[in-house]
């Protein structure tokens, strides 16, 4: 499992990259590998206002459909629409071309209070 240092990481398997005030979220490389294949996303739109630890969309796999819940609150500024062409991208790259929207955060300081790489790999061991 990759646990890349420079992210922050949610109990429900999302991962934000803060730069400024925008927050770059995905998926993790273990929701991913749980999920198996990705095979839709249901994504919104720029613009709409989300809400820590609030469903702001969908990923649906071969064997489970699941929330994506907002690791910090603010306005979405970007989608990653090339998911929806491809969405196995998490897959293969959950870090990278995999991300999922940006955020501008509205309260910085959630950001903080989030998991570290290590509080979170301690965590999925512990979960599983």
């Amino acid at each position: 499992m990759n646990f890349p240092e420079e992210l922050k990481y949610t109990k429900s398997h999302e991962w934000i990259k803060v730069e400024g005030e925008i927050a770059t979220e995905g998926i993790s490389d273990f929701a991913q590998a749980e999920l198996s294949d990705i095979v839709y996303l249901e994504l919104p739109e720029v613009g709409t206002k989300v809400e820590a630890g609030k469903a702001f969309g969908t990923i649906e796999a071969v064997k489970a459909v699941s929330d994506l819940v907002a690791a910090v609150s603010g306005e979405i500024t970007e989608v990653n629409t090339s998911l929806t062409d491809a969405p196995e991208t998490i897959n293969s790259d959950p870090y990278g071309e995999g991300w999922i929207i940006k955020i501008k955060m509205s309260n910085p300081a959630e950001a903080e209070s989030l998991m570290s790489a290590d509080e979170y790999e301690k965590f999925v061991q512990e979960e599983h």
